[in-house]
């Protein structure tokens, strides 16, 4: 008997091992949504497309847990869903078939004050008559102004999707330039002003303090650096489009992560689990497979990676196979400030009940709420504190999904998350980290507390932060950054990464890039492996994906 039981566990073995695969026509490196988006269309162009990932899950970013008491569940980096209107993928793979369920709250974006003065709260745009009213509280020139904008871009998103799913062309800045000429120019708007900052945008068109803090830190959420050049533009185009028509999906963000990698599995895709890559395999200038765990995967068309540039040509391509130039793009390619971020957790027994919500109780269940700036000036020196690697005085963007969303919090209670903007993960010394996680949800909490007297430790069964190190180390979104490479003027557009890797290609024939260290960045939209897709497929003549409906 006892022989017989061995037999059986060594054919099983031998089964096992001839049924690992270790050839395919394309190989992507790491699950990241941009990834799954990129094998679902490669696997429906014919290709026998793998999946190599490091961790147990696929998503990336699209990353929902409990991990402080079970049943609060929190989206650990991506939050809000604001392209789900225009986003490809969802409509060509039907991920709503797949299990993709989202809501759209009626109040978008607000802010509370600790005096109690009456709240902003921007609603949806078939509410705009509401926004209206609420703006008009501090300002009716404001107001009007927002409307307007509002329903001079409500046509907006079909545009905004041709430009972020094509790869960047050099027109992308004279179409901008013109669209805000041919769409505001009557309001004074001209060409130049694509050239300014967010902040100096927002200051020129809104003259209530209340309106601009709002903004100042919606524009950064949205990952536009308040101080960035060639970024003012926003202000009047995707800044207010996408406040409009914020979601969030159903049981937490990770139910996109599954729609796509349903679409995955339903188009053939192998995904390989718990498995890293160590090196990228390079032939006669060419890539043409990976080792993973000691084991190649040969790759007969393409290696597409999710990874940075630099860890994708130093650490798994290696400087021998490069030029010199490439060698020094890639190891001078710079990560934050701006897209870095810690996400705290608290597991509640009541929803915040904020002073100002006297005056309007929309506030109290408004998707993202503002809290801890009661003037512009404390939210420009918050940003600019985390940007310049100092820790800044507590205030964060909140979600509180358990009210529109009961299956993230138990019966009765709440999840409440956000995002600080801290300093970059090398900033800080591990100790002085640890120090934060430790202290940093107290601090907030008072200043929570001077905005929503409940706010207190009486209502908190417990809660943790996690903070950029960690999300370093766990998603290796260095720095914390989550678009894996600052979104400054030299590393966005036709030049992100660099100029010469901005078509996804990367040097050696058969090796593309399809993260967010590519164009458009970072955020849940997909736009990077969609558009990873159109080049591969002009490469190898596989078929388009575009719709001529859509455009793009």
């Amino acid at each position: 008997m006892a022989r017989f039981l061995l037999l059986c566990a060594i054919l099983h073995r031998d089964l096992e091992e001839s049924a690992v695969r270790t050839t395919y026509d394309a190989i992507i490196i790491g699950a990241g949504h941009n990834g799954l988006c990129l094998a679902a269309y490669l696997a429906r162009a014919g290709l026998d497309t793998a999946i190599i990932e490091r961790r147990h899950e696929e998503g990336g970013g699209a990353n929902t847990e409990d991990p402080v008491v079970s049943g609060f569940r929190f989206n650990m980096h991506a939050n809000y869903m604001e392209f789900f209107d225009i986003m490809p993928m969802i409509e060509d793979f039907d991920l709503e078939n797949c299990g993709l369920r989202s809501i759209t709250a009626e109040n978008q974006a607000g802010i509370a004050f600790s005096d109690g003065r009456p709240p902003i709260v921007l609603h949806r745009r078939d509410l705009l008559d509401k926004t209206h009213k609420s703006i008009s509280q501090y300002s009716s020139a404001d107001a009007d102004l927002y409307v307007e904008i509002q329903n001079r871009i409500k046509d907006f998103g079909p545009l905004l999707g041709l430009g972020m799913y094509s790869p960047p062309f050099k027109e992308m800045d004279d179409g901008q330039a013109a669209y805000l000429e041919a769409v505001f120019g009557d309001m004074g708007i001209t060409a130049a002003d694509t050239a300014k900052t967010p902040k100096v945008m927002i200051d020129e068109l809104f003259e209530s303090p209340e309106m601009r803090t709002l903004l100042y830190r919606v524009s950064v959420e949205f990952g536009v650096g308040i101080d960035t050049a060639n970024s003012g533009g926003m202000i009047l185009t995707a800044l207010p489009w996408m406040i409009g028509c914020w979601r969030l999906a159903k049981g937490g963000t990770h139910t996109l992560a599954k729609a796509m990698t349903q679409a995955c599995y339903a188009n053939g895709v192998d995904l390989i689990e718990n498995t890293e890559v160590d090196r990228i395999i390079v032939e006669d200038g060419r890539a043409v497979g990976v080792v993973a765990r000691g084991t190649e995967f040969r790759a007969n068309k393409c290696v597409v990676t999710n990874a940075d540039p630099k860890q994708t040509l130093i650490d798994h391509v290696g400087e021998e196979h490069l030029p010199p130039n490439w060698v020094r793009r890639a190891k001078n390619f710079r990560f934050g400030p701006s897209h870095v971020l810690a996400t705290p957790m608290f597991c509640l027994y009541d929803a915040p009940d904020y002073k100002s919500a006297r005056w309007d109780p929309d506030i109290n269940k408004t998707h993202y709420t503002v809290v801890g700036y009661d003037t512009p000036e404390e939210a420009i020196r918050y940003i600019r504190d985390a940007y310049s690697g100092t820790v800044p005085e507590p205030a964060a963007g909140t979600w509180v999904n358990s009210l529109w969303d009961p299956s993230q919090a138990p019966p009765g209670r709440h999840a409440a998350t956000g995002w600080y903007f801290f300093p970059c993960a090398s900033e800080l010394s591990a100790h002085e980290w640890a120090e934060v996680r430790a202290t940093y949800n107290d601090r907030f909490l008072q200043r929570w507390g001077e905005f929503a007297p409940n706010m207190n430790r009486d209502n908190v069964i417990d809660d943790r932060l996690y903070t950029p190190d960690q999300m370093e180390r766990k998603n290796y979104m260095w720095e914390g950054d989550f678009s894996n490479g600052e979104m400054s003027v030299d590393q966005m557009g036709m030049s992100r990464p660099w100029p010469e890797a901005s078509s996804y290609r990367l040097y050696l024939d058969g090796l593309y890039l399809c993260g967010p260290s590519a164009w458009p960045g970072g955020g849940m939209r997909a736009a990077a492996g969609y558009n990873a897709y159109k080049v591969i497929a002009e490469d190898l003549d596989l078929p388009s994906p575009v719709k001529t409906e859509r455009g793009y």
